[in-house]
């Protein structure tokens, strides 16, 4: 791994309501480039605003991101930013109801230079075995269907990182480890960075290290490699 982290982050807040309800108080967290780092802690414990912060959809209150060393602060367009950068998977899917397989992948070309945006969809799809599904719309998919319809769509702008959240916490045993086994190739194909918040000890026993956190903040930043 590089020596120079792909993302820091220095000393993040992230309050709500005036500084009411604080999810995050003061993080400090670095991860390197094709780590795959599983963020775990109770309930109300952060981890999805460090996701969100990471990737651009909160802006934190104090602090300072560093992706590749350009700082967050300097970042004239988020959106562009994240798209080029980043890859989203849900817990929920958060797959559009109206819109075959096919199509919710592509929707995150909306505004992207280029015509191959459709086959490279089809070849996403194709790679994960969903290669008769393409017509489909959700509602006719299985839940492990509908997963990887959603990890083909957050590769499909070829992103440096993958944020996931929750990602296998709708899914039974076996289509979470099917869909986790899946997800983990692709990352280690492609060489992304994976950071992933879990509820699930199997889940995290797979990432090369293990952050833990606890009422915002991160309580062992380095972890330990696996």
């Amino acid at each position: 791994m590089a020596n120079t982290p792909l993302i820091r982050i220095n000393g993040i807040t992230l309050y709500f309501d005036g500084g009411q309800t604080r999810a995050l108080n003061g993080v400090d967290l670095t991860i390197q480039e094709g780590e795959f780092v599983a963020i775990v802690g109770p309930s109300g414990s952060g981890k999805s605003s460090i996701l969100n912060v990471i990737g651009t959809l909160d802006t934190p209150t104090a602090g300072e991101i560093y992706f590749r060393d350009q700082a967050y602060s300097t970042i004239r367009d988020a959106s562009l930013f994240r798209r080029e950068n980043f890859g989203f998977i849900f817990q929920g899917f958060h797959l559009i109801p109206t819109l075959s397989a096919l199509d919710n992948v592509i929707v995150p070309t909306i505004g992207c230079e280029g015509s191959s945006h459709k086959a490279r969809a089809e070849a996403l799809l194709n790679s994960l075995g969903l290669q008769d599904r393409l017509d489909h719309f959700p509602g006719k998919l299985a839940g492990g269907e509908r997963q990887r319809v959603a990890i083909a769509r957050s590769l499909i702008n070829q992103p440096r990182v993958i944020l996931a959240d929750e990602p296998t916490g709708s899914l039974d045993s076996a289509n979470a480890q099917q869909v986790l086994d899946l997800l983990a190739q692709v990352v280690r194909e492609q060489g992304l960075t994976l950071i992933m918040v879990t509820h699930d000890a199997s889940v995290s026993a797979r990432a090369d290290r293990i952050v833990h956190m606890r009422d915002g903040r991160v309580e062992h930043p380095l972890g330990a490699f696996a």
